[in-house]
């Protein structure tokens, strides 16, 4: 886009480094910043990053992974300015919705809603979503969770010289071609798209199927510091078909979370069966978590 639309673009080489990132906003003036969640986290805790520094700022847009909600409020509280949540896939190029600033029209002076807490904004221009039964593709009513389709001309023509997993992610449905995006989530009464998890991010415990991101989240809310980060994974199971695990790089009072799990009225299956401590818990260079280096280091815990 800033190729075609001859917008200037500023760009650092290391997410990590907020402070010269910070610099460099300050100094070109920019106006718009893209990040993931736990690159936006550090810009709140670095106390060499001060608010006027990303005074020009008119726009942030997390995306790429799940705005964690601590993150949202420490940024908005720092920098007094909003985060605003989209989301997308490579496969479409790569935004298919976003949250936008609110605007009033000047005729009947309504408010044009264009964020809502806790979703993904409404489809850009040009841009389909569609909620189906991820097994008939059946498109699902209202506010039902089920797989998110995401059609518009910019979806991919397919992977290069790779035909068969094009066609595993390409449906086309009465005329229409659609990425299967592999997440589970729900448009509500106002157009608004929500994200439940990833379907690989389910694990099916006794038979009931468990999010991951779930029980992260929960766990979350219960401790004190919001910096602190657990990942929860699924690993076979001779009894119950898979177990969770729980990693995280901090001293922790498992048995004390574990109560207050089981007080928050989180189902027991969802809560974990191990938990352990590891060096660091693993991340892709996008910043987002290395889901499969974690089930990596569960399953060597389990040992």
């Amino acid at each position: 886009m800033p190729l075609i639309e001859s917008v200037p673009v500023v760009c650092h080489p290391d997410p990590t480094d907020v402070v010269a990132s910070a610099q460099a906003i300050a100094r070109y003036q920019a106006t718009i910043l893209f990040g993931t969640s736990t690159f936006l986290r550090l810009y709140n805790r670095n106390s060499k990053i001060h608010p006027l520094m990303l005074s020009s700022l008119r726009l942030v847009v997390a995306g790429a992974e799940k705005l964690n909600e601590d993150v949202r409020n420490s940024f908005t509280l720092k920098f007094s300015k909003p985060l605003y949540e989209g989301y997308g896939a490579t496969e479409t190029t790569p935004v298919a919705s976003v949250n936008l600033p609110d605007k009033i029209e000047s005729e009947r002076w309504q408010v044009q809603r264009g964020q809502k807490l806790g979703s993904v904004g409404m489809p850009l221009p040009g841009t389909s979503c569609r909620v189906v039964d991820p097994e008939t593709f059946e498109e699902l009513p209202t506010g039902e969770a089920g797989m998110i389709l995401i059609g518009g001309v910019q979806v991919m023509q397919g992977y290069l010289n790779n035909p068969d997993k094009t066609d595993s992610v390409i449906k086309n449905i009465k005329g229409t071609r659609w990425y299967v995006t592999g997440d589970k989530g729900y448009i509500d009464s106002d157009g608004f798209l929500f994200i439940v998890d990833r379907y690989s991010r389910f694990a099916k415990v006794a038979g009931e199927m468990i999010s991951l991101g779930q029980t992260e989240q929960a766990i979350s809310h219960l401790l004190e510091d919001p910096d602190v980060e657990v990942i929860v994974v699924a690993v076979s199971d001779a009894k119950k078909g898979e177990k969770l695990v729980a990693l995280h790089d901090v001293e922790l009072d498992t048995d004390s979370l574990k109560q207050a799990l089981i007080k928050s009225g989180l189902n027991n299956l969802a809560i974990p069966d191990q938990w352990c401590r590891v060096a660091a818990l693993p991340k892709l260079g996008s910043g987002k978590t290395d889901f499969g280096a974690a089930k990596a280091l569960a399953l060597e815990c389990c040992r």
